[in-house]
């Protein structure tokens, strides 16, 4: 895709949408208005009319932008400046004022500026602003008694996602451990930004389509709820060196990347919740943080782990994300953990829903004195890659107790470990405060059709008890260590801690209508959200770029401009195993290169492509190895030439093998029928293609090694073993001509996949 966004996707007159999208989270402003004691008739505020760039608002007065304006924040600043304290700041409603930074169509990797600044000054009241179309929306600092509500602040700046598909790109991984410099503001964006403040309130906001949601960085005794910021390709809510907060009755959802359903599952650091950098103190309560890359993301810090140097007087003795309740949230269907939350002390996960999530419920690695209790874990682990899998998963841990759960269908329901994590052992962290797998409790679970009950891996002396099992293969497996103490448990019930909530909106169990993850479906830069249409490649047959329209779409058409390519419209149906398709374009054409551009349209939205469809016929032998390729590459080779090779005709090389192999592929029967078996395999693929003059870009995704060879010179060579990787390499291409191109790719074992394209690079 070129780059630019559908025109339509903010519609005009649709941008908070009470009485639709928000109609389960919030309700009008015109009654919060009211209800926060501010005079609610028309023109009891003076009115301003903003049209330029740094605009100063000293006293309180309701905001106008005449309808289509767009101020751009020129000087990195903010637009609006509000430099008063005590004032109240009001957008009009009815879209009367919407502060945009930059024109409809714009890429939102280009976004820039920020909408409102507020900066040193206390007890403001921002009600109802509108900001779209810049990198941060509302940006305050040293802002305390600050009260934000009911802020749009949709449409922002988000990283356009190399992952697709087919394949995760590693680039697309998040990195939150730095933010004392504005780190996460800078690479990422904000819809809200406030820091180092106190007593701050930020209640019934909205984004969408853009990266990250609400940040909060050094706030204490402050208050955030009732937000709805959803399919967002980042954080809902980001939290830095935060304590002694309450984060309650937030829509949190959706916010997720690196995840492809039956594919890969990566999360990329993304999620509902983040946690970072030693946040303590504070009170998590229902919240819906579904679908995140973790609902969840907590970790104590680089401080912590003495990988950056704490304040003067700072201990790393007990330090960490410390004495937070976490309580009645839904934490389901992440593509990594529920709740992640390690390197801390003395924290309560209680009465929480952990369904489906793709590794394991919690991960607690090296944290302390938790409390896991009343908790619903089903499901879990169900794409996890080893050990790490199911309900309950903590390495290094001591003195956390685990009671009165029910876990229902986990891969493993409760898993304690020791290993030897030599350099996170020589820490100054881990020699003032890690005790040994010690001292937990697992006591009054309930465990429900799980293949292991409770695993303690070479662990210390632990504590069971009062657990209730039925349908599970295993109660209680212990790979080395300690044999746990059965200790006796009353009948008393358990008696979860009080806590008071605030707001008014009942997120959790809102969209039970997407539950599962196959319902995390990736753009280019978002999550869609379900509602309005989203265009995106797909994954094609061999020799054709397919294009899907998901959604409802009305009035739809395609353009298509390329001198021999072609497209085929497919209207929505079902495939071979009965599962609904969406509306697919096809675009094909015969052995050659082919230049296009496809312009997808509908009613409400527009979306355009500019590709090059490479169609190649190549000829692969697929044979077993018993030569170490990366030892002996003549001795590999020959053995393409032995009686257990096999041939076929392939019209692209694209071999999504999985943990299968050649036999596993829509191949030719020479080659299912008697080819090799998944590990230990290769293949050599041979091809020629005229090229047209210029310079080209040849990228492959392998797992194992691959080499790219051109008219007999290497181009592309990641001789190894290794993970699924993309490798790039551009040549130049003299004049047109035939030229023949060489594809050498060897499986040793596990997962494997090679996939080779072709493009032109563009040139000034």
């Amino acid at each position: 895709m070129i780059g630019a966004r559908p025109p339509g996707a903010r519609i005009p007159g649709v941008g908070f949408h009470y009485d639709t999208r928000m109609s389960t989270f919030s309700k009008p402003l015109a009654a919060l208005a009211c209800a926060a004691g501010v005079a609610c008739a028309q023109g009891t505020l003076p009115e301003i009319t903003v049209t330029t760039d740094n605009t100063r608002i000293d006293k309180s007065c309701r905001v106008r932008i005449p309808e289509g304006t767009v101020i751009a924040d020129a000087d990195g600043n903010g637009v609006i400046h509000i430099v008063a304290d005590g004032i109240t700041v009001e957008f009009l409603g009815d879209h009367g004022a919407e502060l945009v930074g930059a024109a409809e169509g714009t890429p939102w990797e280009e976004l820039t500026g920020v909408g409102v600044r507020i900066d040193g000054r206390t007890g403001v009241t921002l009600r109802n602003a509108h900001t779209h179309n810049f990198k941060v929306g509302i940006w305050a600092s040293d802002a305390d008694g600050l009260m934000i509500e009911g802020a749009d602040v949709a449409d922002g700046f988000a990283m356009r996602l190399k992952s697709d598909p087919q394949a995760e790109d590693g680039s697309d991984w998040l990195w939150p451990h730095d933010n004392d410099n504005h780190e996460w503001m800078d690479r990422y964006g904000a819809g809200i930004y406030v820091e180092r403040s106190s007593g701050v309130t930020i209640r019934d906001c909205y984004a969408r389509r853009r990266q990250n949601g609400i940040v909060i960085d050094r706030v204490t005794d402050s208050k955030v709820f009732d937000n709805d910021c959803s399919f967002l390709s980042g954080w809902g809510l980001a939290m830095w060196r935060s304590s002694k907060n309450i984060v309650s009755r937030n829509a949190l959802d959706f916010c997720v990347r690196g995840y492809s359903h039956g594919v890969y599952n990566r999360g990329q650091d993304s999620a509902g919740i983040l946690f970072f950098e030693q946040c303590s103190d504070n009170l998590i309560a229902e919240n819906s943080a579904t679908h995140g890359g973790d609902s969840f993301f907590g970790f104590g810090g680089k401080e912590a782990l003495g990988q950056a140097e704490g304040p003067e007087g700072f201990s790393v003795k007990r330090a960490g994300c410390n004495d937070n309740l976490i309580i009645n949230n839904d934490f389901s269907y992440a593509p990594a953990h529920g709740i992640e939350l390690t390197f801390s002390f003395g924290n309560r996960l209680v009465g929480n829903r952990l369904v489906e999530n793709a590794i394991c419920g919690v991960w607690g690695g090296y944290s302390q004195d938790t409390l896991i209790a009343g908790n619903l874990f089903e499901s879990n682990g169900q794409m996890a890659y080893g050990l790490e899998r199911g309900g309950v998963n903590i390495e290094h841990g001591a003195g956390n107790i685990i009671r009165d759960n029910v876990f229902r269908g986990d891969k493993c329901a409760v898993h304690l470990w020791w290993d030897n994590d030599e350099g996170l052992l020589k820490t100054d962290w881990a020699k003032a405060n890690h005790r040994g797998v010690v001292d937990n409790e697992i006591v009054r679970n309930r465990f429900e059709g799980t293949p292991i009950a409770i695993q303690l891996r070479d662990t210390g002396v632990n504590s069971v008890g009062g657990n209730e099992f039925e349908g599970v293969g295993e109660e209680i497996d212990r790979s080395g260590g300690e044999e746990p103490v059965e200790v006796m448990v009353t009948m008393e019930l358990f008696q979860p801690p009080e806590y008071e909530a605030v707001g008014e909106t009942r997120p959790v169990g809102a969209r039970s209508e997407l539950a599962g993850r196959q319902n995390i479906i990736m753009g280019e830069y978002f999550p869609w959200d379900h509602e309005g249409p989203l265009a995106r490649r797909a994954k094609g047959d061999a020799g054709t770029h397919r294009y899907e329209v998901l959604g409802e779409v009305e009035d739809f058409y395609f353009v298509l401009n390329g001198a021999t390519a072609q497209a085929v419209l497919r209207e929505p149906g079902e495939d071979d195993d009965g599962k609904p398709t969406p509306l697919r374009v096809d675009v094909h054409g015969p052995a050659g290169v082919h230049p296009y551009v496809l312009k997808l349209r509908g009613k409400d939205f527009e979306t355009e492509y500019a590709d090059t469809l490479v169609v190649a016929k190549w000829k692969a032998t697929f044979f077993p190895w018993t030569v170490d390729p990366r030892e002996n590459l003549a001795g590999w080779r020959a053995q393409a030439k032995t009686a257990e090779a096999r041939s076929a005709e392939l019209d692209a090389l694209h071999l999504p093998y999985g943990m299968g192999g050649p036999r596993d592929q829509d191949l030719p029967d020479a080659v299912t029928k008697a080819g090799p078996g998944p590990d230990r395999f290769g293949m050599i693929a041979t091809s020629k293609l005229t090229l047209p003059a210029g310079r080209w870009r040849v990228s492959t995704l392998s797992d194992d090694g691959v080499r790219v060879m051109i008219d007999g010179k290497p181009v592309i060579e990641n001789w190894t073993w290794h993970a699924p990787a993309r490798d790039t390499a551009e040549f130049d291409q003299a004049t047109t001509k035939l030229v023949e191109i060489t594809v050498e790719h060897f499986e040793i074992d596990g997962f494997a996949t090679l996939e080779l394209q072709f493009e032109p690079v563009e040139t000034e």
